[in-house]
């Protein structure tokens, strides 16, 4: 890829912020012409917020998005992909149990009693059908559910298993009754189009009590590859192409575990979780940047991060660009008790304490003043206390232009149900993937 400098970038990317939209055909069942990938996570846990499929179609986010990966499906001890009903270790009451009346539903009809598909999932079906250009993967794992992944890859046959097990759940829509109506041989077909890994991490660096090993790397490569031979082999018989993903970390340590270059034979693309890069498990800071597109002057760090340096870093071990997608946020992380410091904007400052995430939908009406570095394609807003770490809008049309001029192959964000109801981040992202 060839490296573009921060100051041409932002030149282009200030055209691409005053140029008109660019018009796509849309309606009457016809898939909108996106460009790029724009991949948006739906939490499990949303539905309990208010958030639902319905709000990703008002808001306007479903028609600029080519695919909602479905956050999350976890692994079993066995090395099982299953669906439960138990706090911390699964929920198929919101997956595809609970009934959604006509008020929440994508279509305006309500669930009937006796059909064996409900909840989240044939939401998520119902939207599909009015955005034929959308996909949708389930991702398996996540921070919280990745405890088990190094024990389903370890072997050929674990892998062989586990792939199985996921593709029969999940792709043939076979879900377990669970002694209830719902599910049954079958029912789920059609919901998913594939599916994401999102093992956090192979070889460690993950949750304290996830298992882990040494030849996690290699495992993973052979889990990869295990994944793509039984889904080719079933989108042999349904004449379908179904996608394989997979989000890894924007970490130079962690990304070296990979077999890159193998990996990429099996996969659509990797989503690279370009933010988390600084946050509130630093303590009492300094204040700093989440998710810098690049290094920022005066970035005290002992490491410079930047979700500049983790593309090339991974398209350098052989990761190709054009399935390279950068992870943006739609939230914040903050600081409180911060100090103005010199420049007044409380960048780099000492904090008396860490504080919460903040959606953005929530931080757009906060007190503060916004400050934004578009050398290095970051922004915060600061009150003269509470220091919050986040993209604007415009950063973030900045980092989508980002991925089409360097030749990238898209966006992902994490989290839909962070962005307000007009759906102002997936639309800032969107006009960037247009230059």
């Amino acid at each position: 890829m060839p490296r573009r400098t921060s100051a041409l970038l932002a030149a282009a990317t200030a055209a691409a912020l005053l140029a008109p939209a660019t018009a796509y055909a849309h309606g009457g069942g016809q898939a909108p012409q996106l460009n790029g990938q724009r991949v948006g996570y739906f939490t499990q846990w949303g539905v309990y917020s208010g958030f639902s499929f319905k709000n990703v179609q008002t808001s306007g986010q479903a028609g600029k998005l080519t695919v909602i990966n479905y956050a999350f499906g976890n692994v079993s001890a066995e090395g099982k992909c299953f669906e439960a009903n138990e706090a911390g270790v699964g929920d198929a009451w919101a997956d595809y149990q609970r009934p959604v009346g006509a008020e929440e539903s994508v279509d305006g009809v309500a669930d009937a009693e006796a059909q064996p598909l409900k909840g989240s999932f044939n939401q998520l079906r119902k939207l599909k059908a009015k955005n034929p250009q959308l996909k949708a993967v389930i991702s398996l794992g996540g921070w919280t559910w990745s405890k088990y992944f190094s024990d389903a890859a370890l072997t050929d046959a674990s892998r062989k298993a586990f792939v199985a097990s996921c593709l029969d759940l999940y792709v043939k829509g076979n879900l377990p009754q669970l002694g209830s109506a719902e599910g049954g041989p079958g029912s789920g077909l059609g919901v998913f189009d594939g599916i994401d890994i999102d093992w956090e991490y192979p070889g460690g660096d993950g949750d304290p009590g996830n298992v882990s090993r040494p030849e996690d790397g290699r495992n993973f490569t052979l889990l990869m590859a295990e994944f793509r031979r039984q889904l080719d082999e079933l989108g042999k018989k349904s004449r379908k192409h179904y996608l394989l993903t997979a989000a890894v970390a924007a970490n130079d340590k962690v990304a070296d575990r990979l077999e890159l270059p193998k990996v990429a034979r099996s996969v659509d693309w990797l989503n690279l979780m370009t933010y988390d890069l600084h946050g509130p498990w630093e303590g009492k800071g300094p204040s700093n940047n989440q998710a810098p597109l690049f290094a920022v002057k005066g970035d005290p760090a002992p490491v410079q991060r930047s979700a500049d340096k983790a593309v090339r870093h991974y398209i350098e071990k052989g990761l190709p660009a054009r399935q390279t997608v950068v992870g943006v946020p739609f939230y914040s992380h903050t600081w409180t008790g911060v100090q103005p410091g010199p420049k007044g904007d409380g960048l780099f400052q000492p904090a008396a304490a860490s504080g919460g995430d903040v959606p953005f939908k929530d931080l757009k009406n906060l007190p503060g003043t916004v400050h934004t570095d578009w050398r290095s394609g970051v922004s915060w807003k600061y009150d003269g206390n509470t220091f919050y770490t986040y993209d604007t809008p415009e950063v973030l049309t900045y980092k989508a232009a980002y991925s089409r001029l360097t030749g990238l192959g898209g966006v992902m964000a994490w989290a839909l149900d962070h962005d307000d109801a007009q759906g102002t981040l997936v639309k800032a992202l969107d006009k960037g993937m247009k230059y």
